[in-house]
């Protein structure tokens, strides 16, 4: 007679037993889910901020070409600017030094661009590619250089 309750007590143990393991059975699939959702933010996340690393580097490139630009039509301006007004040495030597800045902000863009160390994570948008900013930017250089020589060589109308 003693058998009986204690069989009771063990089949609602088993019973209890099996329902714990059914619902740890649906926890578990319930955080799977949910760490494949969060996997998936995170690799979201991820590729978003290599897309910002790139966004970065082609506007630090635009700085350093915008840089350049304004050096170069700096450099070219002092000469008919400063003529009749600073001696011509010092014409040459402003311009030269300003000519010379262009030539190495355009080179700094591109090492800049296509040289940034780590990669970032495979981003979503493309990069600039490397032969377009090399062909542009040693036009620019070309561009400065030959500025270089006109300052160099040509009249100025500086005091002499």
């Amino acid at each position: 007679m003693t058998t009986q309750p204690i069989e009771k007590e063990i089949r609602r143990s088993a019973d209890q037993a099996q329902e714990a393991a059914e619902n740890t059975q649906v926890a578990a699939q319930h955080t799977a889910v949910a760490a494949k959702v969060t996997k998936d933010s995170a690799d979201r996340r991820t590729e978003l901020a290599a897309d910002r690393t790139v966004f970065a580097a082609e506007r630090t490139y635009a700085a350093w070409v915008r840089t350049g630009l304004a050096a170069l039509a700096s450099g070219i301006g002092a000469k008919k600017l400063l003529a009749g007004v600073v001696p011509e040495w010092m014409i040459i030597g402003t311009g030269s030094v300003l000519v010379l800045f262009s030539a190495f902000c355009f080179a700094a863009a591109v090492w800049r661009q296509v040289f940034v160390g780590t990669p970032p994570p495979n981003p979503d948008v493309q990069r600039l590619p490397p032969y377009l900013l090399v062909a542009m930017n040693g036009f620019l250089v070309l561009v400065a250089l030959s500025a270089l020589a006109s300052i160099w060589f040509g009249p100025t109308g500086g005091e002499p």
